[in-house]
């Protein structure tokens, strides 16, 4: 009867643990889009702390993470299934199969957390070993394959822990965060007050600068958005009629600055004598002009560059994308059986370095597409120099899903810490320019063809952040493991 009734209670805390963890999971996705709360913030990590620090088995620890970060990137990144599916050509199951693959390994940053939270969550220093803990591993979301939403990116809209930003970068709102999720779990969890008095430091965030709200934009771009179905079947009279459209939407109007975004199209401006003509008459028409292209290494690689012209459309400079999209551009070693969406014939290869374009009057830097998810790799463009940004980017594959509005919530976040303007042209949304607030400034009706100056500004002050970089999230990382190591040695040593 006793070992009966000890099998019912553990079964019930195991089933109130795991609905404790997926609730974390939810708070996590409702936090950004397409849902917005972003005022749970603080509120996510909560329930998963506290069932972390109740549960002494570090591998059962591991398992409710793992959990829990699956169920996270399925509804965060459902997106994904549809690009694999219907541009990848992968079939239902197939784009099923690969997703489903693809969360059980994202998970597992979710799983490590979780299983070194637990003892950490145990010991005096619980609320900023913690919240170093989770920003350190947010870091390595890139490192280790795919980043995506770090925590902080929902205090976008909070003025005052937006303050962190130009110093620490998003890692520093995650880190605020995570501060208060696992103060919050303390405070469940019926801790004295001493295990609190870490927060003791948050209100020294209002003596940062408040961020800039008004900066003047005195300049105007010509920016393109062609609305083009990324599922075009490219053949010589297509590819003739989209340049054709291209060429005049950049005439309609005229500005000393011409953008155009990433394209399904295969522009080949080293290669086709025909594009290379049309490109170098825009720059001519208007003064400087922006476009990706596809170029190639020495060996005849392909490269997804953006390329600067000068007004007698000669060459000013060629960015080489770094940070490529998984399975849009290459596919990662794990998933070598995931159709590519990109049409060319072999894995594009990542550029080497940051450039900076002396054009229309300022010094401009461009990332591209998913790179918008690497605050390291953007910074470096406003430490080198840069003081207008541009993110060139293809949304189309994004159905109209909500990847859209999270994919332009990672660049108001990478505006605000450099500040700086960023002009975000898209294929066909969200195409807008984003003040250095992290504010939409000005924007173009997705998913229709048109072209439009828009304003945008200069700023050439840099901020810490940009010059200085990851040091902080850096530091999180080492404390926050170091701590959790710490504990777990000198515990089973009190064993």
């Amino acid at each position: 009867m006793t070992k009966h009734f000890e099998a019912g209670s553990y079964s019930r805390r195991i089933f109130f643990h795991t609905l404790l963890c997926l609730l974390s999971a939810t708070l996590l996705l409702l936090i950004f889009p397409k849902f917005n709360f972003t005022f749970l913030a603080p509120f996510a990590l909560a329930p998963l702390l506290y069932v972390m620090a109740a549960t002494r088995n570090g591998w059962q620890r591991f398992v409710y993470g793992w959990g829990a970060g699956i169920f996270y990137w399925f509804f965060l990144c459902a997106w994904i299934q549809f690009v694999l599916e219907v541009h990848g050509g992968m079939g239902r199951w197939g784009g099923w199969g690969a997703f489903l693959l693809f969360c059980i390994l994202k998970a597992l940053h979710l799983a490590v957390f979780s299983a070194l939270a637990g003892p950490l969550m145990r010991t005096m220093f619980a609320v900023p070993a913690i919240a170093g803990l989770w920003t350190g591993l947010e870091r390595t979301h890139g490192t280790f394959g795919f980043a995506w939403l770090a925590l902080g990116n929902a205090g976008i809209d909070m003025g005052i822990p937006l303050r962190l930003a130009p110093f620490l970068g998003v890692y520093g709102l995650s880190f605020l965060f995570a501060t208060f999720g696992a103060a919050i779990a303390c405070v469940l969890l019926r801790y004295r007050r001493r295990y609190l008095a870490w927060l003791a430091a948050a209100p020294l965030i209002f003596f940062l600068p408040a961020i800039p709200q008004q900066t003047p934009a005195t300049d105007r771009a010509l920016v393109v958005q062609p609305n083009i179905d990324p599922e075009t079947q490219w053949t010589s009279l297509s590819q003739l009629r989209a340049e054709e459209d291209l060429a005049r939407l950049s005439s309609v109007l005229s500005a000393p600055l011409v953008i155009w975004p990433e394209l399904p199209a295969p522009l080949y401006f080293y290669s086709d004598p025909d594009f290379h003509a049309m490109a170098t008459q825009i720059a001519r028409q208007h003064g400087n002009f922006l476009f990706e292209t596809v170029a190639f290494t020495p060996d005849k690689q392909p490269l997804n560059s953006a390329v600067m012209l000068r007004s007698d459309g000669s060459e000013v400079g060629r960015y080489d994308q770094i940070n490529l999209v998984p399975f849009g551009e290459f596919v990662p070693p794990l998933f070598s059986w995931v159709n590519r969406i990109t049409k060319e014939t072999s894995d594009f290869v990542p550029g080497r370095d940051v450039k900076v374009f002396p054009a229309a009057g300022h010094r401009l830097a461009v990332f591209i597409c998913y790179e918008s998810a690497f605050p390291d790799l953007v910074r470096q463009s406003s430490k080198a120099g840069a003081d207008v940004l541009i993110n060139l980017s293809n949304d189309g594959y994004f159905g109209h899903t909500e990847a859209r509005e999270q994919h332009l919530l990672l660049a108001r976040m990478r505006a605000v810490e450099n500040r700086r303007f960023v002009i975000r042209s898209t294929n066909d949304g969200i195409t807008a320019v984003i003040g250095p607030a992290g504010r939409i400034e000005s924007k173009l009706p997705p998913y229709r063809q048109v072209a439009a100056t828009l304003p945008y500004g200069a700023v050439a002050e840099t901020t810490f952040y940009a010059r200085h970089g990851d040091w902080f999230a850096w530091t999180c990382l080492a404390l926050g493991v170091g701590l959790a190591a710490f504990n777990m040695v000198r515990s089973r040593s009190a064993k």
